[in-house]
């Protein structure tokens, strides 16, 4: 494939086309574990309904590529009220897969093509941070980030998405995941190569936000 420019965000990347005319954006990973997991997660966004873009899996097993699309907007701030409160619906898979990065270091991982917010990354989800770094005990089987997306100084950006979701926003956010059922679950995770240890973990996370019902936040 032809290389037409180089990377958007903070891992090597570029953007590709191939004979066809088709364009592709590659990033190349830290391991192939981090690779595993942002596929894995964005299989889980799909099995919520959360609105991802399309993934693509490469012969290279440390790097992850996603079709190219052209976005309408690519930030936050300029989203409309409508569009706020569609990523404002997915805000309890973002923490249900303890995505850190959901809204983006500058805003910018929540994007909208033909009307559709989609995120943008997920790459910051499950066992891995962003840039590759494990998360380790700090991704547990309690959902804090139910809590930490909402109130976390140092993350403003998830912050202004997420701070002004009401109670029931929230809960009918939960229900998103809470409706998924436990074998769904552990069977996208072990398909695509996660442990049975973390599709255990991902069950009791969800358990847990279903013991949050109904909401007081």
């Amino acid at each position: 494939m032809q290389r037409l420019a180089g990377q958007l965000g903070t891992n090597p990347a570029g953007i590709y086309q191939d004979d066809n005319g088709r364009r592709y954006y590659v990033k190349t990973l830290e391991s192939q574990a981090h690779a595993r997991n942002e596929m894995m997660a964005a299989k889980l966004y799909q099995l919520a309904g959360a609105p991802t873009l399309i993934y693509l899996h490469t012969n290279a097993p440390d790097q992850i590529a996603t079709e190219w699309v052209e976005l309408d907007k690519k930030c936050i701030a300029h989203l409309s009220e409508s569009e706020r409160k569609q990523a404002q619906h997915w805000f309890a898979v973002h923490a249900w897969t303890a995505n850190w990065d959901a809204a983006g270091f500058n805003g910018d991982n929540q994007g909208v093509v033909d009307s559709k917010v989609l995120t943008l990354d997920v790459g910051g989800a499950l066992a891995f941070r962003a840039q590759g770094d494990p998360k380790g005990k700090a991704f547990g089987t309690r959902v804090d980030e139910l809590d930490v997306l909402r109130h976390d100084a140092g993350n403003p950006h998830a912050v202004k998405l997420f701070a002004d979701m009401s109670a029931d926003d929230i809960k009918q956010s939960i229900m998103v995941v809470t409706r998924i059922p436990d074998e769904q679950i552990r069977q996208v995770i072990i398909d695509s190569g996660g442990s049975q240890a973390l599709a255990e973990k991902m069950v009791a996370r969800k358990a847990d936000m279903a013991g949050r019902l109904p909401v007081n936040f």
